[in-house]
């Protein structure tokens, strides 16, 4: 955990790290108890599924592009400059319909497993992985509405 001071390159990650999170590139920015902060590219058409944290409030700051989260039954645009809030048990999931790539920088606090979670999904494409891997570390993700 990183609680030092001092500064994160704009183009790294606390110790160099990266990840490839359901396709999107996150490098860790903070990392300490009561926080965690990374930098986000989300390619056009990628997504989040809907789930909840429900140990954590979570919110996002648009650097470039555009984000759809969808929350409390609506569809929220989310532009450059902007900041989303969703508070810890409301369920939410996100959105590059834009066709553009989108830059972002994403924060939880308090930190709790985040982190961690985000070392175990590195790379994995298997959804049902990605299910209990998450549900393990207190995120959990919402299952696909019926297709009746």
């Amino acid at each position: 955990m990183q609680n030092g001071a001092g500064i994160t390159s704009a183009d790294a990650g606390l110790d160099d790290i990266s990840w490839n999170v359901v396709g999107q590139t996150y490098k860790p920015k903070l990392h300490s108890a009561n926080a965690f902060i990374w930098h986000a590219v989300v390619p056009a058409e990628s997504f989040v599924p809907p789930h909840v944290h429900p140990t954590q409030d979570e919110w996002i700051v648009m650097l470039e592009g555009e984000l759809e989260v969808e929350m409390g039954g609506r569809t929220h645009v989310a532009q450059a400059g902007d900041t989303v809030r969703m508070p810890m048990g409301e369920a939410h999931g996100i959105f590059n319909r834009s066709g553009k790539t989108a830059t972002c920088v994403f924060g939880v606090a308090p930190a709790r497993k985040l982190f961690d979670l985000f070392i175990a999904l590195n790379g994995v494409t298997d959804p049902q992985e990605l299910v209990r891997l998450s549900a393990m570390h207190e995120v959990d993700f919402l299952p696909p509405p019926d297709q009746a």
